[in-house]
C-alpha cells in the first residue's frame, strides 16, 4: 500500500507540472515543473513521507530498466546517429560542460550559503 502512495504522490506532481506547463505555456517539460515543486514541498517540509521513501527506493532499485526505451530508441535510429554524428556529439560535450560548470556554481552558492549559516548559529 505505502508503494501504491507513493507512485500516486509522484504522479500527481507529475500531472501538476503538466497541467500547470499547458496552461501557463512555460517553455519547460511538465515532469520537470513537478520534480521541482514535489523538491520544493520536500524542502518545505524537511521530511519524507515513509510512502514516497519506499516508492522512491523502489524505483532506484530498478532504474536500469528505464533505460531499455532509450536503448532501443537508439537501435532503431542508428542510421541517422550515424549520419548526423558530428552535431549530436558537440551538443553532448557542450551540454555536458555546461551541466558541470553550473553544478559547480550552485554547489559553490549553496556551500557560500550554508557556511554563513553555520557561522551564524
Amino acid at each position: 500500500m505505502k508503494f501504491l502512495n507513493g507512485i500516486t504522490t509522484l504522479l500527481m506532481y507529475q500531472l501538476v507540472g503538466e497541467v500547470t506547463t499547458n496552461l501557463l505555456q512555460l517553455p519547460i517539460p511538465g515532469p520537470v515543473l513537478g520534480m521541482t515543486l514535489l523538491f520544493l514541498t520536500l524542502l518545505c517540509s524537511r521530511r519524507v513521507s515513509s510512502a514516497l521513501d519506499t516508492t522512491s527506493k523502489s524505483l532506484l532499485n530498478h532504474l536500469s530498466l528505464l533505460f531499455i526505451p532509450a536503448g532501443v530508441g537508439v537501435m532503431v535510429h542508428l542510421d541517422r546517429l550515424a549520419a548526423e554524428w558530428i552535431p549530436i556529439t558537440i551538443a553532448l560535450i557542450l551540454s555536458t560542460l555546461l551541466t558541470i560548470t553550473g553544478t559547480a556554481a550552485i554547489m559553490a552558492i549553496a556551500d557560500r550559503v550554508l557556511s554563513q549559516q553555520w557561522s551564524a548559529n
